[in-house]
């Protein structure tokens, strides 16, 4: 239970810790020109909208849709409030009693969906995302409608597909690449001449930051994360969308985000176009940062990306043992235990985000120093 909080302090009973699992990466969460469009929206619009989006669609949902289909260089974009909810609806909307695939690290919630779909008749297949020509042959076996499902940022490693390469092989075999890119949209971009950071500009999807087109492609993306928002969306064919509007539930029954969501994300739209590659520059730096010491201190860490998710498996030292170890010295990081990831996936999630300062940054390398020598942690082969 998390009492209070102040900038990325968080306090716990009596008890105050710098806050490392905040996935806010952007620090939208925290900018008074953010929080200060919520009031206007409000008593313009209410609380809350009181329709499905079928029934009426306010305003602000088609403004938000016409940005993100410029941002994103998309052919066209649909709203809806979780990409949880997208997926349990669209992956089996989209199945249709074909073969849907899911890569084997993608997040949890892609897999429920596309079990959910082999009860209309679809099958379910796992894919590893570096094996191209295994998911070649399978997609030439496959019953068709095919959709090959997987992560753009993976949630754990903070890494990257060969997204162009999966893009090609699913055009060759008519396949639909389904790309969940919640960890990625609002942190990674285009590149271009003049990029603040290497994560490149406008944050503006895994898509631009690999310059990969929308054939055969849809893009589902959250603003949860880095614009601290509650609103999802996919990018997408216009065609898909129409259908989607009449055959994905949450779009015909499911109760709307809320109105203050709706204008967060609007207002973030606008400092993400003035001042997002700044705040994409500092996330950069202080990332950074921290990967330095855990490479310095030899720690292993799936991270190659540079990325703000750092992964730091424990070995044989206990969960619970580290996580006591690093919340009595001030630090909240997420923990992943079994059997919520494989065995020799245990261990801490450090989450850096542009509201942690310079001087968090510094406590955890002192807290992180501090767990190296406590603990058997794996480390690097020299």
């Amino acid at each position: 239970m998390i009492d209070e909080i102040d900038g990325r302090r968080i306090r716990i009973g009596d008890h105050w810790l710098t806050d490392f699992a905040s996935c806010n990466y952007l620090g939208f969460d925290l900018d008074p020109e953010i929080q200060a469009a919520i009031e206007p929206a409000v008593r313009r619009w209410g609380t809350h909208p009181s329709w499905s989006r079928l029934l009426g669609s306010p305003r602000l949902y088609v403004d938000i849709e016409d940005r993100l289909t410029e941002l994103l260089h998309a052919p066209d974009v649909l709203a809806l409030p979780t990409i949880t909810l997208i997926h349990d609806a669209v992956i089996p909307a989209l199945a249709a009693g074909g073969t849907v695939f899911v890569e084997a690290r993608g997040h949890r919630s892609l897999y429920d969906a596309a079990k959910a779909a082999t009860t209309t008749g679809a099958t379910l297949r796992r894919f590893r995302a570096e094996d191209l020509d295994a998911l070649r042959a399978a997609l030439r076996d496959a019953a068709a409608p095919r959709l090959v499902c997987l992560d753009g940022v993976n949630s754990m490693t903070g890494n990257l597909p060969d997204l162009a390469d999966i893009a090609a092989v699913c055009a060759q075999y008519d396949a639909t690449c389904y790309v969940d890119d919640a960890h990625g949209f609002g942190v990674v971009g285009e590149r271009r001449p003049g990029e603040t950071s290497p994560y490149g500009m406008r944050g503006n999807s895994v898509l631009r930051h690999l310059d990969v087109g929308y054939d055969h492609v849809i893009l589902v993306g959250g603003c949860s994360k880095a614009y601290s928002s509650l609103l999802a969306f996919l990018a997408l064919p216009t065609a898909v969308k129409e259908h989607l509007k009449v055959a994905a539930a949450p779009y015909l029954y499911s109760g709307p985000s809320p109105t203050a969501s709706l204008a967060t994300v609007l207002a973030g739209l606008d400092v993400n176009e003035r001042r997002g590659d700044a705040l994409r520059a500092d996330l950069y730096r202080r990332t950074a940062r921290v990967l330095d010491t855990v490479r310095t201190l030899g720690l292993v860490t799936p991270n190659r990306s540079g990325l703000p998710v750092i992964e730091l498996p424990i070995g044989a030292a206990g969960i619970a043992e580290v996580g006591q170890f690093l919340f009595d010295r001030g630090i909240y990081v997420t923990l992943a235990p079994y059997p919520l990831v494989p065995r020799d996936e245990v261990g801490v999630r450090i989450q850096v985000t542009a509201a942690n300062t310079d001087a968090e940054i510094d406590e955890l390398n002192a807290v992180l120093i501090e767990l190296a020598d406590r603990f058997e942690l794996p480390r690097e082969q020299a």
